[in-house]
């Protein structure tokens, strides 16, 4: 059961906050909270030292304090910077590196088709689909929530946490 529940807990908030955001361009701190207390409750499930819960609040902090001065900069949006940050705080310091080059890599392919459909006229059936309607218009910004979740996804599987599930799937 244990092996379930790391499969699909921090996936499912993940995808959960990218399509929040596609659809209304919001991340709620619930997801972020949940993700918080996710932590917590697998960490202590599998064992995780007191030392090594220390390190992934550590990297939850900075990233936190970064996200927050990105966001005063008007740069990303709050619920990015708290996602990021509940997201660093599984990934911790070994894996984050690789989750923000990707989110990056992920964010950048995501900008350029966004900024491509709104280059089109949008058809008028669509235009009346309100969270259509919020995405194509300029003034909005990128979902960038999208591509923190898909990379969050993309780099879960080589983390600790899938290795403790493959360890207890296959001892060999």
């Amino acid at each position: 059961m244990l092996d379930l529940a790391l499969i699909l807990f921090f996936p499912f908030f993940m995808a959960f906050a990218g399509a929040s955001d596609l659809v209304s361009m919001t991340i709620s701190n619930k997801v972020s909270l949940a993700l918080m207390a996710g932590f917590m409750l697998f960490a202590w499930m599998i064992g995780l030292s007191y030392e090594v819960i220390a390190w992934h609040w550590a990297m939850f902090a900075l990233v936190l304090l970064i996200g927050f001065l990105l966001f005063a900069g008007g740069l990303i949006g709050g619920g990015d910077a708290k996602l990021a940050a509940s997201t660093a705080l599984w990934l911790g310091w070994e894996y984050s590196m690789s989750y923000f080059v990707t989110a990056a890599f992920f964010g950048g392919i995501l900008t350029l088709v966004i900024l491509r459909i709104r280059s089109v006229p949008l058809p008028d059936r669509i235009a009346s689909v309100g969270w259509i309607a919020r995405l194509y218009r300029a003034d909005e910004g990128i979902p960038y929530g999208i591509a923190l979740a898909a990379a969050a996804i993309f780099v879960y599987p080589q983390t600790p946490w899938m290795q403790h599930v493959y360890a207890t799937v296959n001892p060999f």
